[in-house]
């Protein structure tokens, strides 16, 4: 089984950046296609980005596409994404999701928090 962490959220002002990291343990990141979530209080789970196991598929939203990326070292067992442009609407708490295959994830992260302020 595969533990996933976060970490790199934050306050930032609109219009700045921030990097998130999603580090796997137990199992190497390369067994994994892996995604990113946002949920906001009072709003269902969103959908962020995700990439393929060799990073050569990615998909996103078109609420966040131009503005954040993803991307992943396998060596490292990392996925990041890179977030710029923020905007208050992307306020929300960030998780990090592993599975076997695309839109079906097996493993979440507890989530880092992402506040951006007008």
């Amino acid at each position: 089984q595969v533990q996933l962490v976060e970490s790199g959220g934050g306050l930032v002002q609109a219009g700045g950046s921030l990097r998130l990291s999603c580090t796997t343990s137990g199992r190497a990141a390369s067994n994994y296609v892996m995604g990113w979530f946002r949920q906001a209080p009072g709003k269902e789970r969103e959908f962020v980005a995700a990439i393929s196991r060799s990073g050569d598929s990615i998909n996103y939203p078109d609420s966040v596409k131009g503005r954040f990326t993803i991307s992943r070292d396998n060596a490292k067992n990392t996925v990041y994404l890179q977030m710029n442009s923020l905007k208050p609407e992307d306020t929300a708490v960030y998780y990090c999701a592993a599975g076997f295959r695309v839109l079906s994830y097996n493993y979440w992260g507890q989530g880092t928090q992402v506040t951006v302020s007008s």
